[in-house]
């Protein structure tokens, strides 16, 4: 039984995840809590949660990656950059993971998923801002279709604000796409689906970081993210076919009614 409710997590989560840019870690790691309070899994505390959640994100950032390179949706050269944020800030976050208690925890994670809820409400409603856009570091980037889009990236703002998006990485296990997806197209006008596309190589090396810090703290149920990490590789396959051929707003509601949902439930618990 445990076998197939990982197997349906792993798939479902990576599916919704690489659909829009987030990566599936903001469902796997409520979910494995719920399972494991539901005694369904053994041996879940939010740190292993957080810990097997940050080793499947590999799997599902380096399955989406290639797919969204090969239908040229990644801003390689931008996401590199990113990353100079990232990686350190899944790092630091990996480690403060360790001072969370089950009650601190669904408190903290259910106001993110909350904020996470309410930024993919309002991220295809909020006008792209000019104030950092600089003709001299203004970018070209085409796509598949031949249509070349032009943007520029303030480099300090950027290493900052991903910095801190890795932070959430790696103290929560998630990919951190929800926030960066939005940066990317509100502050430095990314067109949404190289952002969607570019996210996901971001999520894989944060995710890559991440996940060395939590193993080396022992935060990582082996048996748990094998079967979850070939489950979310072909999840996150099918997400990127998804991408290519639908729209996905709906998806996009579904998700943020289910993390609004899933926030106002650990929040109450954080409570009893």
């Amino acid at each position: 039984m445990s076998i197939v409710l990982l197997i349906l997590l792993g798939v479902g989560s990576a599916i919704l995840g690489s659909l829009v840019g987030l990566g599936g870690g903001i469902i796997i790691v409520p979910s494995l809590i719920f399972l494991g309070g539901a005694r369904l899994l053994a041996g879940i505390t939010p740190q292993t949660a957080i810990g097997t959640s940050t080793v499947i994100l590999i799997a599902t950032g380096l399955s989406a990656s290639i797919g969204y390179i090969k239908a040229k949706q990644v801003d390689i050269k931008s996401g590199f950059l990113f990353l100079i944020g990232i990686i350190p800030g899944a790092i630091v976050g990996a480690y403060l993971s360790h001072f969370l208690t089950l009650k601190s925890f669904n408190l903290y994670f259910g106001l993110l998923m909350i904020f996470m809820s309410i930024v993919l409400m309002f991220r295809d409603k909020i006008k792209p801002i000019k104030l950092f856009q600089n003709p001299e570091r203004m970018r070209t980037f085409t796509d598949a279709k031949g249509q070349t889009y032009e943007y520029s990236i303030a480099s300090v703002p950027a290493v900052i604000a991903t910095f801190f998006v890795g932070c959430l990485t790696g103290l929560f296990g998630i990919g951190g796409g929800a926030l960066v997806t939005p940066l990317m197209i509100i502050a430095f006008r990314f067109p949404p689906h190289i952002a969607v596309g570019t996210s996901m190589l971001m999520i894989l090396f944060s995710s890559l970081s991440g996940a060395i810090s939590h193993i080396v703290l022992g935060n990582v149920i082996w048996h748990y993210a094998i079967i979850l990490i070939i489950s979310s590789f072909i999840g996150a396959t099918i997400g990127v076919q998804i991408n290519r051929h639908a729209k996905s707003e709906t998806v996009v509601l579904m998700l943020r009614l289910i993390m609004l949902a899933l926030g106002v439930y650990l929040i109450i618990k954080s409570m009893i």
